[in-house]
């Protein structure tokens, strides 16, 4: 018998296209099938779905606050291991008034940003876009609304702000580096004309020690207990009639242990014949410059006609007076004669050889070029000879600011009076070697300058004896471009513009200003020391990161704020004595370091990073590389792990 049949009637769905079909495998609620087709889910799958989902959620959460927990605890540890970071230093000892300004702003900007970036992700993932979403009624969601509205704001009202602010800056960074390009094309000339200062009339008669001027050595110091031996020594064997020279040990030293040796130690050298007096004030008042001028009212100085100043570090050769002092002979315009710094420990550490490359730009071309063809620079405070008229002519050393070595050059200068530079003559002396020691130095350099300017701005428009070109020179180029302008558009432009555009994407800054003319510009400033040619990218790096300190210190300086007037002796190590570093080595192991922490530079390492994050969902190439590497260099100031760590 024949089975029976089967008639089996496949329902074709209406309307099934190719689009619902795919929007069904993307997970679309579109149905395959008609409803009634559908197989109804378990209640059980449901609940078991929205299980997982919150468990998930719930691991992502935990995940996140067990790992921001251990980071805080690891940072908590680390301030708590510190002795104290650089920053709570200068804010109990310096900063009485506006404490923290600086880094409360940055704090403010990183919670900004960071607020930003969340936002942004959101947006990013969900594709808000102001071109995509025309009309109003088609915005969804109160958030999606808010991110537009954010958007044509930003658009109409932030963006031309910041991209003004950004134009301004750009400008001044050109003028800057134009003024650095016009330096080195100065001093290429310089060599290519082999350009030398020259002397006057003959030599000294060797036979008559009475040619010889009358010369006074002063050894400032204070606290110097790791150098004061080998400078004093190094004073001691210079090569100059011993009956026309004289040594003055200024100790300013508080510790009667410290005095004791200084003075034992100027009591041995005077056994041996050197004509060395040690002197300590009982009231120290005015720094370095109350020392020099206390030491200048001696009644025997009137005897001398030059006065050679050597900070307690510097070791000059036993030559450097007969090198310095004939090019005062026949030029009694000449108030001046300043030698180089070398330095002993300049490939210790990162740090010093960083710090090279911006000293021997500065000697090398800056006060090279300046003394050729302007007869004018900086006096760097050590390692020159004065005319001891020059220096009364000028009203003698004034403690009214901490750069009691500018001050007297400039009021020199308004004077008439001349000065001379000799890149060839070296004298040793040491680099700070740690990024705490090197910061103070860095604070008292860039704030004293804007104290000055405050100053010395009617002495220089009224004053006769220089043209009005050696005056505009003074006021906008000694001064405003390269003390002013220079930490102002580093720290602005790249610290705050820049991860500010990551933001306003309409304000982006172009890549010639964030790469190309840095990356020449740093070229040119390592010129002078070749050798350090492989750290060209890290000192570029490194001057940004340094931008922060040098604008703090100019701010305090220009609005005359408390830490602009504290000066702190630069930390020695006593590395230019061998016979010290031996001495360390028999008395024991060295003392435990341990790191100290920079809030403003960690602050502005995360900032950096953030908006290093940012560029990412924009694409960015360039942008984001520099944003990166900037922020991990602030990161790695800002952990105290660039330089020798201080015990």
């Amino acid at each position: 018998m024949a089975p029976s049949s089967v008639v089996v009637t496949i329902e074709k769905p209406n309307n099934l296209s190719v689009v619902q079909i795919n929007a069904a495998t993307a997970g679309d609620d579109s149905p395959l099938l008609p409803a009634d087709k559908q197989k109804a889910a378990s209640p059980k799958q449901f609940t078991f779905s929205i299980l997982l989902k919150i468990y998930r959620a719930f691991s992502c959460i935990s995940w996140l606050a067990v790992g921001s927990n251990s980071l805080f605890k690891s940072i908590k540890k680390r301030v708590s291991q510190s002795e104290a970071s650089a920053d709570e230093v200068e804010e109990q000892d310096m900063e009485p008034r506006s404490r923290g300004k600086l880094y409360n702003f940055i704090k403010a900007f990183l919670a900004i940003s960071i607020g930003a970036l969340v936002v942004e992700v959101v947006a990013h993932y969900n594709k808000w876009n102001l071109n995509l979403v025309q009309p109003p009624w088609e915005v969804q969601g109160l958030v999606q609304w808010s991110y537009m509205a954010w958007l044509s704001f930003r658009l109409d009202y932030i963006a031309p702000t910041v991209m003004m602010l950004s134009q301004f800056c750009i400008v001044l960074f050109l003028i800057q580096s134009l003024d650095r390009l016009v330096l080195c094309l100065g001093c290429f000339w310089i060599k290519f004309k082999k350009l030398k200062p020259q002397i006057n009339g003959d030599d000294y008669d060797v036979e008559d020690p009475s040619s010889f001027p009358m010369v006074l050595v002063q050894i400032p110091m204070c606290n110097e207990r790791e150098v004061y031996a080998t400078s004093i020594g190094a004073a001691c064997q210079l090569d100059w009639p011993r009956d026309r020279l004289l040594i003055q040990v200024l100790d300013d030293s508080d510790d009667p242990n410290l005095q004791l040796m200084i003075n034992e130690e100027v009591h041995s050298w005077r056994q041996k014949g050197i004509n060395i007096i040690y002197r300590h004030r009982l009231i120290r008042t005015g720094y370095k410059a109350g020392n020099l001028k206390s030491a200048m009212g001696c009644d025997y100085v009137q005897d001398y006609e030059f006065v050679a100043i050597l900070d307690a570090d510097f070791q000059p050769n036993p030559d450097f007076l007969q090198l310095t002092i004939p090019h005062f002979k026949g030029k009694p315009e000449v108030g001046l004669v300043q030698a180089r710094w070398s330095f002993v420990n300049k490939d210790e550490n990162l740090l010093s050889r960083l710090q090279n490359v911006n000293l021997c730009f500065h000697f090398e071309v800056e006060q090279q070029v300046n003394g050729m063809f302007l007869n004018f620079f900086g006096f760097n405070g050590t390692a020159g000879v004065w005319r001891i008229k020059a220096l009364e002519d000028s009203g003698g050393w004034l403690e009214r600011t901490t750069v009691e070595d500018m001050d007297i050059a400039v009021r020199a200068h308004l004077n008439g009076w001349k000065f001379v530079y000799l890149n060839d003559v070296k004298v040793l002396c040491e680099l700070p070697e740690s990024y705490e020691a090197y910061k103070k130095q860095q604070h008292r350099w860039h704030s004293g300058p804007m104290q000055l300017f405050r100053l010395c701005l009617p002495a220089i428009l009224k004053s006769k004896q220089i043209s009005m070109w050696k005056k505009a020179n003074l006021i906008f180029l000694f001064f405003l471009l390269r003390k002013l302008i220079l930490p102002f558009y580093s720290f602005t432009l790249f610290c705050i513009i820049l991860p500010l555009t990551m933001f306003i994407p309409e304000a982006e800054l172009p890549l010639w200003v964030i790469c190309y003319v840095p990356i020449f510009m740093s070229f040119l400033n390592i010129l002078p020391s070749p050798k350090s040619f492989p750290f060209l990218v890290p000192y570029l790096l490194f001057e940004n990161t340094m931008s922060v300190t040098k604008f703090n210190a100019m701010v305090s300086g220009l609005f005359q704020l408390g830490s602009s007037y504290e000066w702190v002796v630069t930390k020695k190590t006593g590395r230019s004595s061998e016979l010290k570093e031996v001495e360390a080595e028999v008395a024991g192991a060295p003392k435990k370091k341990k790191n100290r922490l920079y809030k403003k530079e960690l602050g502005l390492a995360f900032l950096l990073l953030t908006a290093a994050a940012r560029s990412l969902l924009s694409a960015h190439g360039v942008h984001f590389y520099f944003l990166l590497f900037q922020g991990l260099s602030f990161l790695v100031v800002g952990l105290d792990l660039i330089g020798e760590q201080v015990s």
